[in-house]
């Protein structure tokens, strides 16, 4: 592994251990004020692992009566304090809460496996363990967590049919398509997990060389991972899911650098049984994070209220709203549309026209910014990533724009680009993005994707379509829209050769274009 990414590890280490003590002293706050009886527990599960955990029961509860049981699988590094408040708040509410540490981390046995078959095991034998030591009712049971838990949780959902409700937050659908889109490595998101394993956790020898061939661009290797992880992807066993009935409630952000939302809208719409989506502006996690505080939190007051419907009957109205819930970045209300495909009511093309060349293996200054730090500035202050479209080095990046819009253009869902490339390698990378561009030439960022191609023929154009990261921005008036696209990106690993240079083309019987999805005026 190059410096480069051991810099990015040693980075990902620091602030986790610095994350985690913060959310374990702020996370025991709550609970240490609490009236409700909280256990913490040994629980045995697959092939005898030793499991930490703790169990939160309504006051009062006497094993007279049976309350709803939810399962509450840790994030990714995080102590089995983690969900401790909203586990209060849910006990209140008469649940059963039962919250442990998965496999690998901390004090629970066995090494991390990456929401893989033993993870899935221990899920159900977790609810073995709540029906026969809890008054939990084996009629009503539910699972949900943030992350590595929500990943869990859908997977779960699919192989145990007892599970009748899920909240999956800034969780993945889609693993392969989460952190290697576009057939790239997203290495900042991949060093970050990777990092938070090692400091809080054991890796298994599979998972440690899964970490090495996503570093060293092992092609000979890509197969293999793909299939690992497939067989950790929620996408996978759609078709169970489905089969088994459970209500499903999926809510991320717009600026995951994570799970990037695309996959998980896609997964949305193959649902068939009760459903919600939920997207709003932040990055991975960030959404959820005051809640796991005790603080009001939307994403945790809609989870319950999930909850209160399908596992406890409550006519709280939640399923009779719209089911796609956007809060887009630049405004504060929030939308409902009916499903995914209806946020957007027309498509706008906007023209690559002529030819293009950009020489590659340099920054010309576009980036996606940096994981987490970017987009939780975007979250808080409206501040994406920027650029000077007009000073951005033409030898390094080709930059298209729109005329000047006379209204505001909002933006909902997934831009897409069509092209026609030329390299003259027969490897290479490229990463677009999508800027807004006010009236000083500055550049806010609006979506990116990045694309890696193998196996091409030096000179040879080939058709190029990509979909950039969904998303929800309100471009105002006066202002308009710029693709740009170069061959260095900080968020990714590129495969470009030394040397290489990358010719974009409009051919008159295929013309070039990136297409904006608009909501309806």
């Amino acid at each position: 592994m190059g410096t480069h990414r051991k810099a990015l590890r040693s980075t990902a280490v620091g602030a986790v251990s610095a994350t985690l003590i913060a959310g374990s002293a702020l996370g025991l706050a709550p609970a240490a004020q609490a009236a409700n009886a909280v256990r913490f527990v040994d629980i045995t599960g697959d092939g005898g692992t030793v499991l930490k955990a703790n169990v939160v029961t309504p006051a009062g509860a006497d094993g007279t009566h049976r309350y709803p049981l939810l399962v509450l699988p840790t994030s990714w590094g995080l102590p089995q304090v983690e969900y401790l408040a909203q586990a209060q708040k849910l006990a209140d509410s008469g649940y059963i809460v039962v919250s442990y540490n998965v496999r690998g981390f901390w004090q629970s046995g066995g090494e991390i496996e990456v929401a893989g078959p033993p993870d899935i095991a221990d899920a159900s034998k977790v609810i073995d363990w709540a029906l026969a030591n809890t008054p939990a009712d084996s009629a009503h049971i539910g699972m949900a967590g943030v992350s590595y838990g929500a990943g869990i949780s859908l997977i779960a959902a699919a192989h145990d049919k007892r599970i009748k409700a899920v909240a999956a937050l800034s969780g993945w659908a889609d693993l392969i398509d989460s952190i290697y889109s576009g057939r790239t490595q997203h290495v900042q998101a991949a060093a970050l997990l990777d990092g938070a394993s090692l400091v809080t956790g054991r890796q298994s020898p599979e998972v440690r060389q899964i970490f090495d061939n996503f570093y060293a661009s092992n092609l000979s290797k890509e197969q293999e991972m793909i299939d690992w992880g497939k067989k950790r992807s929620a996408a996978t066993y759609v078709d169970q899911l489905n089969k088994n009935g459970a209500a499903v409630m999926m809510a991320n952000a717009w600026g995951d650098t994570v799970f990037a939302p695309n996959q998980y809208a896609d997964f949305y719409e193959k649902l068939t049984g009760p459903k919600r989506l939920e997207f709003r502006p932040g990055d991975h996690a960030t959404a959820e994070l005051t809640g796991l505080f005790g603080l009001p939190n939307d994403v945790w007051t809609d989870t319950e209220r999930w909850f209160d419907h399908y596992l406890r009957g409550e006519n709280n109205g939640i399923n009779r709203e719209e089911p796609v819930q956007l809060k887009p970045r630049t405004t504060g209300g929030y939308e409902g549309y009916p499903d995914w495909k209806s946020i957007a009511a027309t498509d706008r093309k906007i023209a690559l026209a002529g030819t293009t060349t950009i020489h590659t293996n340099v920054d010309s200054g576009a980036d996606g910014g940096i994981v987490f730090l970017s987009s939780i500035l975007d979250q808080i202050a409206q501040v994406p990533p920027i650029a000077s479209i007009p000073l951005l080095p033409r030898r390094w990046a080709a930059v298209w724009q729109s005329e000047k819009y006379a209204a505001a253009q909002q933006i909902r869902g997934t831009a897409q680009l069509h092209t026609t490339l030329t390299p003259t390698k027969e490897s290479g990378t490229l990463v677009a993005y999508l800027y807004d561009v006010g009236p000083l030439g500055l550049g806010k960022l609006v979506s990116n994707a990045p694309y890696t191609f193998h196996g091409r023929t030096p000179g040879e154009p080939f058709g190029l379509d990509l979909d950039l990261f969904s998303t929800a921005y309100d471009v105002p008036a006066g202002h308009r829209l710029a693709l740009v696209v170069d061959t260095v990106d900080p968020l990714y690993i590129e495969h470009n050769p030394s040397g290489a240079q990358l010719t974009f083309s409009s051919p008159a019987n295929d013309p070039s274009y990136v297409s904006i999805p608009l909501r309806k005026q």
